[in-house]
């Protein structure tokens, strides 16, 4: 009985020093914790001004675009309107695909001016990719209006 008093007491004994050895690990790196979250606070104190130019030229690049765009749509619609009024003043046979055809372009139209509209800008990178997408696909519909021949 007295073996194994003795060994629960040894046992006791080293499970104690091991906890407290491992106690004081943690003070020491709760010190450098505690000097590392100002060092990080330096930081971003020194990229908020980039961050305001970053978002400053986005915004000034989405009203870019916005004031292009607009040139173009106003294109388009004066274009859709000579459209259909050559369609409705012309003889031919397929006016009612002309007039489908270019009610169709004018959708296109209508759906271009509520994505930029709807554009959210989040990043430079996703911006740039929005905008070039954007581009190409207000470029065709100008394009498809300008080749755009009544059938006769």
């Amino acid at each position: 009985m007295k073996k194994l008093v003795s060994s629960m007491a040894i046992i006791a004994l080293i499970g104690g020093t091991i906890t407290s050895s491992f106690g004081q690990v943690p003070e020491k790196k709760s010190e450098e914790a505690i000097k590392y979250p100002t060092e990080q606070k330096k930081e971003v104190k020194a990229t908020q001004p980039e961050l305001i130019v970053v978002q400053k030229d986005s915004v000034s690049e989405y009203q870019k675009l916005t004031n292009e765009s607009s040139v173009k749509f106003t294109e388009n619609e004066k274009s859709i309107v000579d459209l259909r009024a050559g369609i409705t003043s012309s003889n031919s046979y397929a006016k009612d695909a002309d007039l489908k055809r270019v009610g169709i372009l004018e959708q296109k139209n209508n759906d271009l001016k509520k994505e930029l509209a709807g554009c959210k800008v989040e990043g430079k990178t996703e911006f740039a990719t929005f905008k070039s997408a954007f581009n190409s696909n207000l470029d065709q519909l100008t394009k498809e209006l300008k080749d755009f021949k009544i059938t006769v």
